[in-house]
């Protein structure tokens, strides 16, 4: 087991651990939760045994074998499937030893060690290696072509994916993942979630990917107040417990302060009477003893929303017959051809649809996005933008675009030069940037700091079309969840392609698939997609995609007699359509709930506004016919919510029946 005994430590002048303790049993799937700068990374290098505790002591039986993902990759000339098989040390030693004697001129006389090194071999499954790296790499999302790739040819995100790979080639006891989902698509997170289920030893993962945790541990850990905290259960399980102890510490630390409060009183009362000293100092005393309960921290969620459009042309957009891909350029910078990626979509864009793009990695969603976004024109086709279109847009690499010598007020003033400073600084106040931070170079910003700043350039704009490229790279798991809000309240239309799903499910209402080189409908929600990518691209089966069955028309000629299989295949099919009816409905149910909840707590603060009898005086006049008018738009509002709510309820209830 891994043992935490009494463990400080500190980072600078920054204390990030103070006595802290925990135990985790062999086995044991683990996520390793907190806020950005609490702890997370530092403690895995004490795992590593490359920082050491200010106090205290960790143990773990010193023969555990140990994995983790190298932050650095060298630019290698050796092929990706060597450098992947590389991760298994031990059998490269062994390979290496087996080379050289079998090199030697007597090698003969080394039969013994021969035999040895043949059985040890075998024991690490050394014939094995090259087929079992091969299905690794392939669900990392790389293809048999690019394995015999050098290192060096692949960019940053693809070198994170091979050393991921290095990390699950090597046997371990003990393996640590530090955000491994962020350089990975949908699919390859998929993949990795089935790899992670049937790894047996104890795993410790870094991840603000909640439904990733969700699906592959069972205890979490949560570093708060300097502390690390146990809690039984997936992610999901910690949000319920955690908030059921919030509401428990919020009772105790009001009742502790009750009970100060009493015995204060009793000693302010009669410290000074003779008869009554002696009291006194007894309640000096325990008032002395009593633990300080720490109170909740008041520091409000971060939170922001999108500001209504402008305009709402209707369609936004539409590609007709459209080649979505790559110019080829000659050496002067020329056309001479093209590389089409996606080709002959017919596709339209109205406003108010939520679109959530699938497909697996390299299938052409980013080329797509593009191209709807002007950012590569169409190779062949027609693309007609509706009047009024004002497209934001946040590219995967959306944060490599900011200017790093310069300050988040600098960007902004960019887009808006001629809005007054203040008012730009009181929105980038909204978005977490507060005092000298707005004027401040962004380059030593974090990368989840850079990622808000491009959501808040975004958000200024007040686009009618949201196209968003793997948003939540960098984001930690307080502003995804504020990202989720802010999308599911969005009035224009949104296109979005993420590898988190719980933010997919959050904010869309429909998903299409780029597949096989053509834009169509899926049909069908998550889980469909996670068992379709398990029968074809990460499995054996066809590649054809699943498809609403065809309706059947009556008939009075005797059924043949259906067999088990085929029964549950088309029961499949009939939940799947319903789910398919529900799901949109569900979603906008939901959106409804909360502009309803957002408009009541609205109206309830201008109604006691208006309980208040200084509003009534001659001065408050004008601010009262606002409250009036308020009051009287909220009311209106609710009404509209409220009947659309009981109409969608409505359908539901029909769907279920």
């Amino acid at each position: 087991m891994i043992r935490f005994q009494n463990v400080s430590l500190m980072r600078g002048t920054k204390p990030l651990l103070e006595d802290a303790d925990l135990t985790l049993n062999p086995g044991d799937k683990i996520g390793l939760i907190g806020a950005n700068g609490a702890g997370k990374s530092s403690l895995f290098a004490m795992l590593r045994n490359e920082l050491h505790p200010d106090q205290g002591a960790i143990d773990f039986p010193a023969k555990w074998r140990m994995a983790y993902v190298a932050q650095e990759t060298p630019a290698l000339d050796r092929p990706a499937l060597e450098y992947a098989i590389d991760g298994d040390a031990n059998l490269r030693k062994l390979q290496a030893e087996l080379d050289e004697l079998e090199a030697h001129p007597d090698h003969a006389a080394h039969g013994m060690r021969l035999g040895e090194l043949h059985s040890l071999l075998s024991d690490a499954d050394a014939y094995t290696v090259q087929s079992r790296a091969e299905q690794l790499l392939l669900g990392l999302g790389f293809s048999l072509e690019q394995m015999k790739q050098p290192v060096a040819s692949f960019s940053g995100g693809w070198r994170m994916r091979l050393n991921l790979a290095q990390a699950l080639m090597c046997p371990s006891d003990l393996l640590l993942l530090d955000e491994p989902t962020n350089h990975l698509d949908l699919d390859a997170i998929i993949w990795l979630e089935d790899w992670l289920k049937r790894y047996p030893g104890t795993l410790i993962i870094i991840s603000h990917d909640r439904d990733f945790l969700d699906e592959i541990v069972n205890v979490i850990v949560h570093i708060d107040e300097r502390k690390l905290k146990r809690y039984s259960g997936n992610y999901s399980g910690f949000e319920r417990q955690r908030a059921a102890s919030l509401v428990l510490a919020a009772a105790a630390f009001e009742k502790q302060q009750r009970q100060r409060a009493h015995l204060q009183s009793f000693v302010d009362r009669f410290k000074a009477k003779a008869t009554k000293a002696r009291q006194a100092q007894s309640r000096m005393k325990a008032l002395a003893k009593m633990e300080e309960l720490a109170p909740l921290r008041a520091a409000a969620e971060f939170s922001f929303e999108f500001r209504e459009p402008l305009s709402a042309p209707n369609p936004l957009l539409v590609l007709e017959d459209v080649d979505a891909g790559y110019p080829i350029l000659d050496g002067h910078g020329d056309k001479v051809g093209g590389k089409a990626i996606v080709k002959r979509v017919n596709f339209s864009l109205q406003i108010g649809q939520r679109i959530g793009l699938l497909g697996v990695n390299g299938a052409g969603k980013s080329t797509l996005i593009k191209t709807v976004a002007g950012e590569l024109m169409p190779l062949e086709g027609k693309a007609t933008l509706g009047k009024g279109l004002s497209i934001g847009y946040f590219a995967q690499h959306q944060v490599e675009m900011l200017r790093h010598d310069e300050s988040p007020l600098w960007h902004l003033m960019k887009i808006a030069p001629n809005v007054r400073e203040q008012e730009l600084r009181n929105f980038l106040g909204s978005f977490n940037f507060p005092g000298d931070m707005v004027t401040s170079k962004i380059a030593p910003f974090s990368g989840g700091e850079k990622a808000r700043l491009a959501l808040a350039l975004i958000v200024w704009q007040r686009p009618n079309l949201l196209l968003l490229d793997e948003p939540t790279n960098h984001l930690d798991l307080e502003t995804r969840e504020a990202l989720t809000m802010a999308l599911a309240q969005f009035e224009g239309t949104l296109v979005l392609v993420s590898h988190d799903r719980h933010l997919l499910r959050a904010t869309t209402d429909q998903f299409i698939i780029v597949a096989d080189g053509k834009l169509q409908p899926f049909d069908g929600d998550l889980d469909d997609y996670k068992e379709w990518l398990f029968q074809t691209k990460l499995g054996k089966g066809t590649d054809t995609l699943p498809a609403p069955a065809p309706a059947k028309e009556a008939s009075t000629a005797p059924v043949a007699p259906v067999d088990r299989k085929e029964q549950k295949r088309l029961e499949a099919e009939g939940r799947q359509r319903l789910a398919a009816l529900r799901k949109p409905l569900e979603n906008r149910v939901k959106r409804l709930e909360e502009q309803m909840a957002r408009l009541n707590a609205k109206k309830a603060e201008i109604d006691a506004q208006l309980l208040e009898p200084g509003i009534y005086e001659a001065e408050n006049k004008e601010k009262l016919k606002t409250l009036v008018a308020d009051q009287a738009f909220a009311s209106r509002d609710l009404e509209q919510l409220e009947s659309e709510w009981l109409e969608l309820q409505e359908q539901l209830e029909g769907l279920a029946a």
